[in-house]
């Protein structure tokens, strides 16, 4: 029975109190009925949406192993973000990066570490590449850090990048760090830097409809991987590329 039907069974109550005209007090009885079963109604609904709301997480976590922490990824190529707090094979787009354990021992660079020019003070940010160990990646063995040469020549490591599928020696552009914001933010800010694997002569980025240059030097190591950077002067930290193209030395893009 709806609600109309309770108002009309409600009007008939009057009908049948024998003197032609509506019993006005049984009415109101009837309606006041209504409204306490109403009420009982959309909070015993409430009381649904929230126990599984609430148990979910729940059936969740218990149905397989323990759940760890998700660590931070880098996204795929010219718009992807890297993770302060190492290699990692489990992309998390919404994951807050964090800094890098300042109790660790820093990864020891693999060949020349590469001078960029930019300076703090009596520091200098400096890009090489280090080992990386990702699981079930057989094909990912390093990745590119954004660190500081320290004034007493040691190196501080800041911001690390690296592949997350595939292989890390394949043609093309890599995973791309750009500077992190957030409750544990990067300082000093890191340029966004990545690597080419190819016979990259030029790089060139676009955002907001202009063109941007970067600076880029081969690893030593491998000198099909193209190093490259951005200077804060004409990208700003953070600012996200529209997209990216390398050239050949004969001007063709790669």
């Amino acid at each position: 029975m709806n609600e109309a039907d309770r108002l009309r069974a409600a009007m008939r109550v009057g009908e049948r109190s024998g003197h032609g005209v509506l019993d006005l007090d049984a009415v109101l009885r009837q309606g006041r009925r209504l409204r306490r079963r109403r009420r009982l109604t959309g909070a015993g609904a409430a009381a649904l949406a929230l126990a599984v709301v609430v148990g979910l997480p729940v059936a969740v976590r218990s149905a397989g192993a323990p759940q760890r922490p998700a660590a931070p990824a880098a996204q795929p190529a010219a718009g992807a973000t890297g993770h302060p707090s190492g290699p990692t094979a489990g992309p998390t787009a919404t994951a807050a990066p964090t800094p890098v354990a300042t109790d660790a021992a820093p990864p020891e660079p693999l060949g020349d570490v590469v001078r960029s020019g930019i300076r703090y003070g009596a520091e200098e940010r400096v890009f090489y590449v280090v080992p990386v160990d990702v699981p079930h990646l057989p094909g990912v063995t390093i990745g590119l850090m954004a660190g500081r040469r320290t004034a007493d020549g040691g190196l501080a490591p800041d911001f690390l990048v690296n592949d997350v599928v595939g292989d890390d020696r394949r043609d093309g552009f890599h995973e791309i760090g750009y500077d992190q914001s957030g409750p544990h933010p990067t300082r000093p800010l890191v340029p966004t830097f990545g690597y080419f694997v190819g016979p990259a002569e030029r790089i060139v980025g676009t955002v907001d409809g202009r063109q941007v240059a970067a600076r880029l030097v081969r690893w030593s190591e491998d000198p099909r991987v193209v190093i490259f950077w951005f200077d804060p002067a004409v990208l700003p930290p953070g600012v996200r590329l529209d997209g990216i193209a390398a050239h050949d030395a004969r001007g063709r893009r790669l």
